[in-house]
């Protein structure tokens, strides 16, 4: 058996069967079963009791977490003239109208996220074919196509994240590294968590959210308790 599968047995043994963990012992236990060389991303899947098919409960937006992602996040930027030099100060990766459209559409995409000024949407729309199947599609109600090209990237620098629910009524979501405290991975958590309540859609039925399991990138999955809404670091 490869060595990646041995570790991985390993580490899934120490996760107690059918138990679920506050989400700090959660995040604690996720951190000691990290085996990789690298600094995995640990990452949450909340399944929700959402039908994904109609158009009043789709669960999408953004928010900033607390503690950022532990991510190095390039921003590519849509903006003229004053905008452009706004972006460019706020320390976005690439900034460019005409130039950035056929750089796109040459396969150039060298960044994690993308911003656009409203007046120039018309241009980054023909890019709908190449953006939108990645998820780098600007979109307003994410706050991605927007006149504050300022705050965008800057927020998106820090550590901003979207959520969305798949058509299983599942968000999956980066939370951070391992490397980070199991204190800063459950603030994290916490926010996110907070969020997904606070946008639950007025018409789903029945339990809101079905399960929480976070994992590294390599590691194995370890269930939260959803019941807890608050205290998310004790």
């Amino acid at each position: 058996m490869p060595k990646h599968g041995k570790n991985y047995t390993g580490a899934a043994a120490k996760v107690e069967a059918g138990k679920t963990y506050s989400p700090k012992e959660a995040m604690a236990l996720v951190k000691e079963l990290s085996t990789a060389k690298f600094d995995e991303t640990v990452e949450v899947a909340v399944r929700l009791g959402v039908d994904t098919r109609k158009a009043d409960q789709n669960v999408r937006g953004s928010i900033s977490l607390p503690n950022g992602t532990g991510k190095d996040v390039r921003v590519a930027v849509f903006a003229e003239g004053e905008k452009a030099r706004e972006a460019e100060a706020a320390g976005a990766d690439i900034v460019g109208s005409d130039e950035l459209v056929a750089d796109i559409q040459a396969g150039n995409i060298n960044f994690d996220a993308v911003i656009a000024t409203p007046n120039l949407m018309g241009k980054v729309g023909r890019l709908g074919r190449i953006l939108g199947p990645r998820g780098l599609m600007p979109n307003p109600k994410l706050g991605t196509v927007t006149m504050d090209v300022e705050k965008m990237v800057k927020e998106l620098k820090a550590g901003r994240v979207e959520y969305r629910a798949d058509r299983y009524g599942i968000c999956h979501v980066p939370m951070g590294k391992v490397s980070f405290t199991a204190e800063a991975l459950a603030e994290n958590y916490g926010a996110l968590y907070s969020e997904l309540l606070r946008v639950k859609p007025s018409t789903a039925k029945g339990r809101y959210v079905k399960s929480v399991v976070v994992s590294s990138t390599m590691g194995p999955g370890v269930r939260v308790d959803s019941s807890v809404t608050r205290d998310f670091t004790a």
